[in-house]
């Protein structure tokens, strides 16, 4: 070590003695984990089943959250358009993504448990401030579109089960309970809230099953990838890939992290950083890998119903999510009543998310208050951004904006910012000094660029299509 170099940062173990982080020897690493799991299967043993699913249930948390909100309205009506459309030939997407999103999501958590602050406030820490600034003004472009598009798909699936109900004022409703939720729940409550409001996803898997019969069939398209290239399937796949790596899951993630500090007593960022250990890093793992998990199986039978029913039918002409449930009444009462249903639940929790990650985006980038454990009072510019992000949402629906170009404006957005918070993403997660001894392995940092180059061409083939 040069004179005046700063010491590496050191660390507790969970054996209780002190390693230095940056010089830890793979054998040590190697003998501490081995040690970490004869001490969890010691805890296993005896245990009931049930009470092991308690415990999987109680460690779920940001993770599971951020993978439910991946399946909201307006993903639902793209992989709806891509099943009607397509048949099972692209389900196979929703296998392929699996490791890629959860890779990138584990990034962000390891960011936000590690640095003990938000994606946007790393970024600005750490890189020049104007791609920051650019980034997080596509974000409230692009999440702002799909707030609007969520909230008519609610009002739209609603109207579906009370014809008689006035859209505009459903749309209010939506926002209303949002905001609500959002400004005056405590932080403690409304992630328990948002963590069973994942549930409402089951309903799509309720869906499959009942509409799908040749299940053979879906398992050979999503073994064996298919593509055709054409200019219709070229855009569709790069929304699909759009909607399921999105921006706004990237920022939400990692100020989640921090926000459960905050909630278990790591009132500072040095308080957050010094109670970091490998036993919370693998309960980060295992909640962020379970939620894409939940994202892309919903995905799966979302696609598997449609191509069952609507490609079948050659019902193809499928733009929304309230238009694909619609479109399931002749195939069964139940399954249409349950894809509805399953619109207003994933809409109540991915609306939420949406709004969040542009606050904590805008508010991290200016420096300003932020967080949802905090009092409006408290953060009067945060709970604002939120607020305008709603506003904007609910006049866009007023203005009878067409939901489909909207999508369409916000996937192109999205293509443009995902490989550049990507590209931020993967170099702070594979940097010393912001991780400590927590950087990226190489098949991680593999997974990461290579998912920063699927982003970009996803990105440029999404606009070259717009003029194709």
């Amino acid at each position: 070590m040069r004179p005046g170099e700063p010491m590496p940062p050191r660390k507790t173990n969970a054996l209780g003695t002190e390693v230095e982080r940056s010089f830890e020897a793979p054998a040590r690493a190697l003998e501490e984990g081995v040690e970490l799991a004869v001490r969890g299967e010691k805890r296993l043993i005896g245990k009931k089943p049930f009470r092991l699913a308690e415990e999987y249930w109680a460690n779920l948390g940001p993770g599971l959250v951020t993978g439910a909100s991946d399946d909201d309205p307006s993903g639902i009506g793209t992989y709806s358009q891509a099943g009607a459309q397509y048949g099972f030939r692209l389900i196979w997407l929703s296998l392929f993504m699996y490791p890629f999103m959860s890779t990138v999501q584990e990034m962000c958590a390891r960011i936000g448990l590690v640095s003990g602050r938000g994606l946007a406030a790393n970024i600005r820490a750490h890189f020049p401030r104007r791609a920051l600034y650019l980034a997080t003004f596509l974000l409230f472009f692009a999440n702002t579109l799909n707030i609007a598009a969520d909230l008519g798909a609610m009002a739209a699936s609603t109207r579906l089960l009370l014809p008689g109900a006035h859209l505009e004022l459903l749309v209010i409703f939506f926002a209303l309970i949002s905001l609500l939720l959002q400004i005056f729940t405590t932080y403690a409550r409304y992630a328990k809230l948002l963590k069973y409001l994942a549930l409402a996803l089951l309903s799509y898997v309720f869906v499959a099953f009942i509409v799908v019969h040749d299940w053979g069939q879906v398992f050979a398209h999503l073994i064996v990838p298919s593509l055709t290239f054409t200019k219709g399937e070229i855009f569709l796949v790069a929304a699909i890939l759009g909607t399921t790596i999105s921006p706004y899951l990237f920022f939400w993630q990692t100020s989640q992290e921090v926000e459960e500090g905050i909630l278990h007593g790591e009132t500072s960022i040095a308080k957050r950083r010094h109670d970091i250990s490998p036993q919370g890093i693998g309960r980060m793992r295992v909640d962020v890998w379970s939620g894409m998990l939940v994202s892309e199986v919903i995905a799966f039978f979302i696609f598997a119903a449609c191509a069952g029913t609507l490609f079948a039918a050659g019902n193809t002409h499928i733009a929304t999510a309230a238009q694909a449930a619609a479109a399931l009444k002749p195939f069964g009462e139940l399954a249409y009543l349950v894809f509805a249903l399953g619109i207003v639940g994933t809409g109540l929790l991915a609306i939420p998310v949406l709004a969040g990650s542009t606050a904590y985006a805008i508010a991290e980038s200016l420096g300003w208050k932020y967080g949802l454990y905090r009092k409006l009072k408290q953060a009067y510019a945060f709970y604002g951004v939120i607020i305008i992000s709603m506003a904007v949402g609910v006049i866009a629906n007023f203005m009878h904006l067409d939901p489909i170009r909207g999508l369409i404006w916000a996937a192109v957005a999205n293509g443009v910012i995902a490989p550049v918070i990507l590209f931020f993403v993967v170099k702070l997660s594979g940097d010393r000094r912001v991780m400590g001894g927590y950087t990226n392995g190489a098949l991680a940092n593999a997974i990461g660029w290579l998912t920063v180059f699927l982003m970009g061409l996803s990105g440029v083939a999404a606009i070259v299509s717009l003029f194709w």
